[in-house]
């Protein structure tokens, strides 16, 4: 019996969407509630830790102490920066959402910081539970 293999001739791969090339990018997913619990996790293979969650825990609840104390409105977003890591929570009409990015985010702009904003702000969770990089913790 002879086996042969055709060759495939090599395709470049499409360009990824933006929202494709930011989901690339993120490697986990926390929802808090408006008092600054956990309620639901989201990991991916590359990184299975949840202990950044904790972190995000303790800014909210800082957060709330700060505006209370302070009498501040219009929280809108937080960016925690990590040792390789950036975690960036956004407030949300029902929750807080926290994303875990592979690398450091960086705004040129407030501008460029309020697109992101506005673009968790419009994040679905059905795609996380439908997105094959995500698994719920």
């Amino acid at each position: 019996m002879t086996t042969v293999k055709a060759s495939v001739p090599a395709q470049p791969a499409p360009p990824l969407s933006a929202q494709d090339a930011m989901l690339e990018n993120i490697i986990g997913v926390a929802i808090f509630d408006f008092s600054g619990l956990p309620r639901e996790y989201f990991i991916t293979a590359d990184n299975e830790s949840t202990s950044w969650v904790q972190v995000v825990f303790q800014a909210l609840g800082l957060k709330s102490l700060l505006m209370s104390s302070l009498k501040l409105e219009g929280f809108s977003h937080i960016c925690i920066e990590l040792d390789q890591q950036t975690a960036f929570v956004v407030r949300t009409k029902e929750e807080y959402v926290a994303l875990l990015t592979r690398k450091p985010l960086v705004f040129a702009t407030a501008q460029e910081s309020d697109r992101f904003s506005h673009w968790v702000r419009q994040f679905e969770r059905l795609l996380l539970r439908e997105h094959s990089r995500f698994i719920p913790a």
